[in-house]
């Protein structure tokens, strides 16, 4: 009995353990505790990033972001992401700095078709090390790093999954399970997580993350 006792507190405390360190950054029903930038003001916020059946989604143009409120640093985060109509190009924003523009400083896990899995310095004096190379963003300058294997996306319209861990200065970038890029010496380790517009509708589900000791 106290052998079964011992397995239940150990059980329990464990998952409690696991919950605190998860969070899930999308509720299903609306878009609180993020923000939306849209670089043309004639269209509506809510009408650019919006809730459609219990998915994040956006018409994708004019160009914009949706940018979590609260800032992150050595975690894993998870989501699943879908062009339900043309495939065109997106992007998935870590460790995002500064004020909101086009665009905002920041990692990027390149989502433009067939490319997910690419590496994205972008943001003047921002830099990264990969594949023992060093590259450093300019204003005139945002350094893309292709990915380490051909597309491991799935065919449009279907679901696919992004896992990009950051820990310490190191980001690495899993598309559908297959490791596509790590970057290194990363100059900038903490700021908010972001998804981009630009280009067509797309579609976000099951976004969260798992904080890292």
């Amino acid at each position: 009995m106290k052998a079964c006792l011992f397995l239940i507190i150990f059980v329990t405390c464990f998952n409690n353990s696991n919950s605190q360190k998860q969070e899930y950054l999308f509720n299903g029903e609306n878009l609180d505790g993020w923000t939306i930038f849209v670089k043309d003001s004639i269209i509506k916020p809510n009408e650019f990033f919006y809730v459609s059946e219990g998915v994040i989604e956006t018409v994708g143009k004019p160009v914009g972001y949706l940018r979590t409120v609260k800032e992150y640093t050595s975690y894993k985060l998870h989501l699943e992401w879908r062009y339900p109509e043309k495939p065109t190009n997106s992007g998935v924003f870590v460790h995002a700095t500064g004020e909101d523009l086009i665009w905002v400083g920041h990692y990027q896990g390149q989502l433009k078709h067939e490319n997910a899995g690419d590496f994205i310095v972008h943001g003047v004096g921002r830099s990264a090390t990969l594949a023992d190379s060093t590259y450093t963003s300019t204003a005139d300058h945002k350094p893309l790093i292709p990915k380490y294997e051909a597309s491991s996306e799935k065919p449009p319209g279907e679901w696919n999954s992004y896992d990009i861990i950051c820990k310490g200065d190191t980001i690495e970038l899993f598309v559908n399970g297959v490791l596509q890029n790590v970057a290194t010496n990363c100059s900038v380790t903490k700021g908010s997580i972001g998804l981009q517009a630009e280009g067509s509708k797309i579609q976000f589900r099951n976004l969260w993350i798992e904080i890292l000791d």
